[in-house]
């Protein structure tokens, strides 16, 4: 049985920092991702890492302030927030999927999700 479980969500001053972790159980994927859901708003792509190599793909507004990465020892996705601002505030989603020959920027490219983690952002 696949899960997805996501830890590392909490509240952070604006330029601050934050470390999301997702942890796989049940079999490995070829590309694992981070969506983010403001209140309000559609669910939306932050990043992804291909499993295979490592190659990372992220959102303009995230570039040089996040960073995805894994551990495969621990079947673990991590991402990394720096320079936080209040528009990062969200639910952060994991997501994994087969599809490892995208860029994984898109919703339908994932095939399991966890169930969230709130990052809140104050300014």
């Amino acid at each position: 049985q696949v899960q997805l479980v996501e830890s590392g969500g909490g509240l952070a001053q604006a330029g601050g920092s934050l470390r999301l972790s997702c942890a796989v159980s049940g079999r490995t994927f070829s590309i694992m991702g981070w969506f983010r859901q403001a209140p309000g708003k559609e669910r939306e792509f932050v990043a992804s890492i291909r499993w295979s190599d490592g190659r990372p793909y992220y959102v303009d507004s995230v570039k040089g302030r996040f960073a995805i990465s894994r551990d495969n020892a621990k079947n673990t996705v991590y991402l990394r927030m720096n320079s936080l601002k209040p528009e990062d505030t969200a639910v952060y989603y994991c997501a994994a999927g087969d599809r490892g020959y995208t860029l994984g920027n898109r919703r339908s490219q994932y095939d399991y999700w966890g169930q969230g983690t709130q990052v809140t952002v104050s300014s």
